[in-house]
């Protein structure tokens, strides 16, 4: 199965880099700037138009809207779906025998769509399945493509790292951390990673698509 991995567009996603051919398009969270409906309903046409079999997609902590407590989070996920895409939230998909989870939480930053706090984020990430295969989450683990050199510091979520190396996974998308995109497979297991940040550090959309295979 080709996966095509693409994060953090910010409504800035007619003007990225092409999107190459494969079975399952993801897109790991922050599809808008500022979490506005149309902003959704913009870039779920897109998403849809490409010709990938199967799309997922789940918020981040831009995308205010997919929030269950905003008044638009039923017209916002009814978006998605009206568009043929599958939006996870903490929920799995499987994909031809493959098993998807998506998960949009974040550390807590700026008071932003779904940041919780580390304690809240050990209960999330307890209820990852044992058998995932693909898990997609807006944010990076602990100390994998989370490095911010300005701030010189790691953000990643510690309890997400943990739970990860409790898993057996064949792959971690994520982005969030526009500053450390990219792609890397760990020696000792064989687990892919992937920072997926469409958008750099100045939001620009320059960063092209990561390809995984599995």
């Amino acid at each position: 199965m080709r996966i095509v991995c693409i994060s953090d567009t910010h409504s800035r996603h007619q003007k990225m880099p092409p999107i190459p051919e494969g079975d399952v398009l993801i897109h790991a969270g922050d599809c808008t700037g500022a979490g506005h409906i149309f902003e959704v309903k913009d870039f779920a046409k897109w998403f849809r138009s490409h010709p990938h079999k199967r799309k997922i997609a789940i918020a981040g902590n831009h995308d205010y809207c997919f929030q269950k407590k905003h008044p638009v989070s039923t017209w916002a996920r009814e978006a998605f779906a009206g568009e043929g895409i599958i939006y996870l939230e903490d929920e799995e998909v499987i994909i031809d025998g493959v098993r998807f989870y998506g998960s949009p939480w974040t550390p807590v930053f700026r008071n932003m769509a779904f940041n919780a706090g580390e304690e809240e984020r050990f209960r999330i990430r307890a209820q990852i399945p044992e058998d995932t295969d693909v898990l997609i989450t807006h944010g990076p683990a602990w100390r994998i493509f989370d490095y911010v050199p300005d701030d010189r510091e790691h953000v990643g979520c510690f309890p997400l790292a943990q739970r990860i190396d409790q898993l057996k996974l064949k792959a971690h998308i994520c982005g969030h951390i526009h500053e450390s995109y990219g792609y890397a497979i760990r020696e000792s297991d064989g687990l892919k990673f992937v920072n997926a940040c469409t958008c750099d550090r100045s939001y620009r959309p320059v960063n092209p698509p990561i390809i995984i295979d599995i």
